[in-house]
């Protein structure tokens, strides 16, 4: 299996998440496992401005490193957002990756399962799984509210949402969990 894993961490002091998603990354050696440090790429906002749909299919207009996140993204069978809960959120790093899915979904709209969703600009996307390091007073409600975020994102893309981890278990546990799949 080919895995994406999208590291949100934007502290390069915060070693314990970086070492944590190395580790797991090992734990996962008998798959093929591409890390993303986003803090090392360039990738700007979301403006709203639809040029990705528009005037560059597939592509921010806006010239960042979102190709590689795209590419990335495309080529696995699994995409894991992995973050630090700031503020009670992921991180901003992991939101503007997430925000760069869109340009992998086509501008028309269908009715799916009772719901609008976007077409598929590719013939499919790859499942997604959430990895996340709680910090000091994140609680369920916190939790509850990334993980409906992140299975909508999965579900405009015709995924779904594998499952949700928290650092505090070994990364042994989520290797596993991913070995299941």
């Amino acid at each position: 299996m080919k895995l994406t894993i999208l590291n949100g961490n934007p502290d390069p002091a915060n070693v314990g998440f970086d070492r944590y998603v190395e580790t797991l990354a090992k734990a996962l050696g008998r798959h093929e496992v591409e890390e993303l440090r986003l803090r090392e790429l360039r990738i700007r906002r979301c403006c709203g401005c639809f040029g990705c749909w528009i005037k560059t299919p597939g592509v921010c207009l806006r010239r960042d490193e979102d190709e590689i996140l795209g590419r990335a993204i495309l080529n696995a069978d699994l995409t894991v957002f992995a973050s630090p809960i700031l503020m009670g959120f992921t991180s901003s790093l992991l939101r503007r990756a997430s925000e760069k899915i869109l340009p992998l979904l086509l501008p028309y709209f269908r009715m799916i399962d009772g719901e609008v969703r976007h077409e598929l600009r590719y013939s499919s996307m790859p499942e997604f799984a959430l990895l996340l390091q709680r910090e000091e007073d994140t609680d369920d409600e916190d939790l509850e509210i990334i993980t409906d975020i992140y299975k909508q994102i999965a579900r405009e893309g015709r995924a779904s949402l594998r499952f949700v981890r928290l650092t505090d278990v070994p990364p042994g546990e989520v290797a596993d969990e991913v070995d299941r799949l």
